[in-house]
């Protein structure tokens, strides 16, 4: 009864809302308030599922096929990559093992009842110290919401979301791959794919989740049945990556238009006029001196490629040694043992963001090899390096 008097005391007051707007935004507010407050805690929501700790925490619930995932870090940035932990095996129809399908800067906003994955804009920007010139170019570039989350249950500072949709879903768009190629019109069949729990890890530093992913069609392409054991039913598996950025201490390098460079290239709008906005970063590795001042220096983390174990020989034996040839390059710039080349460990997997891997891969077809990374979009530094060798 307080509650309705104070509104229309209020309402009678106004001489520009009228009651029944005022009446629905104040209804609204209260159901969400009481909402939050009807929230479980994340401890009561996962209590009977397992649980795996690191960089963000996820929770498996093995009796409805559920994956939760504990966002403890709201309005804080982090790299989400996409990948191929298999592939179709056909160099024409282009989805190989071992192949990167987007790198995104993230950040997890809490909206009431909600939470938004928000991809920045960061192809457009003001390099300025004024914060209204930054600003102002962030609002006349749209950024993403890569995903909406309903928020699920709550504890303290963090919040628990279910993430199954999330990651159950065609995030390298192997749909729309096969399409362009002719190969038949696919779907995803969510009742014949699950979570991969033998590749889905978590480390202080990264969480490493995959799905194993069936794509139906009545129409297969003949290339498509070629592989697959059965054109009608292509299963394959996604790999996603949740990292922690870098620290501020990377130094960009803009390209040199007189030699060949990969890296992003962002638009500074606080350029001034005579020059050009285009602004061509390198890609490249962090690669500093444990002694700046010596001639020749050991790397404070040197850059190491792991060939992928299931190379055979002799064939992994050359590769290491030739990967351990670019050393003689970082030598002469004054690094000892800069580059090195190894074998993947045991039980390593070649899809985590840990580790720069030569993924040794087989076609039904002749095919390229190609390299690729994942990298900061803000400065150009390779966070992970994959190169894909055609066996």
């Amino acid at each position: 009864m307080n509650f309705r008097n104070s509104l229309g005391r209020a309402v009678r007051g106004s001489r520009i809302f009228s009651a029944r707007p005022v009446f629905a935004l104040a209804l609204l507010l209260l159901t969400s308030v009481v909402s939050a407050q009807n929230l479980p805690s994340i401890e009561d929501k996962v209590a009977n599922t397992t649980r795996m700790d690191g960089y963000f925490n996820i929770f498996w619930d093995e009796t409805n096929g559920k994956m939760y995932w504990e966002i403890d870090k709201l309005d804080t940035e982090f790299l989400y990559a996409i990948s191929m932990a298999s592939g179709v095996g056909s160099n024409p129809v282009g989805i190989d093992r071992g192949q990167l399908g987007g790198t995104y800067i993230l950040s997890a906003k809490r909206v009431g009842p909600r939470v938004l994955l928000v991809e920045p804009n960061y192809r457009y920007r003001a390099d300025s110290v004024n914060p209204l010139e930054r600003q102002a170019v962030a609002d006349a570039f749209a950024p993403s919401v890569l995903w909406g989350f309903d928020i699920a249950a709550a504890s303290g500072g963090s919040i628990l979301v279910d993430a199954t949709d999330f990651f159950l879903r065609d995030a390298r768009n192997v749909i729309g791959n096969i399409s362009r190629r002719n190969q038949g019109n696919y779907t995803l069949d969510k009742s014949r794919s699950a979570f991969y729990l033998e590749n889905t890890k978590t480390f202080p530093e990264n969480i490493e989740i995959e799905t194993m992913l069936t794509f139906a069609s009545n129409n297969p392409g003949n290339l498509v049945n070629q592989v697959v054991a059965s054109g009608e039913s292509v299963t394959l598996r996604q790999h996603h990556s949740f990292t922690k950025l870098p620290d501020d201490n990377y130094k960009t390098r803009v390209s040199d238009p007189r030699i060949g460079t990969n890296g992003p290239t962002v638009y500074d709008y606080s350029t001034a006029r005579c020059h050009d906005m285009m602004v061509r970063f390198v890609s490249r590795h962090r690669l500093e001196k444990k002694d700046p001042s010596a001639a020749r220096s050991e790397a404070v983390e040197p850059i190491v490629y792991y060939v992928d174990s299931g190379t055979p020989e002799p064939i992994k034996s050359a590769l290491i040694a030739g990967a351990s040839w670019w050393n003689q390059a970082y030598d002469a710039a004054g690094y000892k043992d800069a580059f090195q080349g190894k074998v993947l460990p045991e039980g390593a997997d070649p899809m985590d963001v840990s580790y720069n891997v030569f993924n040794w891969v087989h076609r039904a077809t002749r095919g390229w090899s190609y390299g690729s990374s994942v990298v900061d979009p803000r400065t150009g530094e390779v966070i992970t390096g994959h190169v894909t060798l055609g066996a």
